[in-house]
């Protein structure tokens, strides 16, 4: 059988191994050819905001 303190040190280094995996799995998105050609100081890519333009012109306007 495994020890307590085993599994607790097992849980522990897949946790940690995990978030470094899901943090080196983003680096490697965000830095892919494919990502950079949308996100071009001309095109910024598809960016969504949940407040419409015609919303805030009317706040400012008020």
């Amino acid at each position: 059988m495994i020890s307590d303190s085993s599994l607790y040190s097992l849980a522990v280094f897949l946790g940690a191994a995990a978030m470094l995996l899901i943090v080196f799995y983003h680096f490697l998105e965000i830095n892919s050819d494919e990502h950079a050609s949308k996100n071009s100081p001309g095109n910024p890519g598809n960016i969504k905001d949940s407040v419409p333009g015609e919303k805030i012109a009317r706040q400012v306007v008020q």
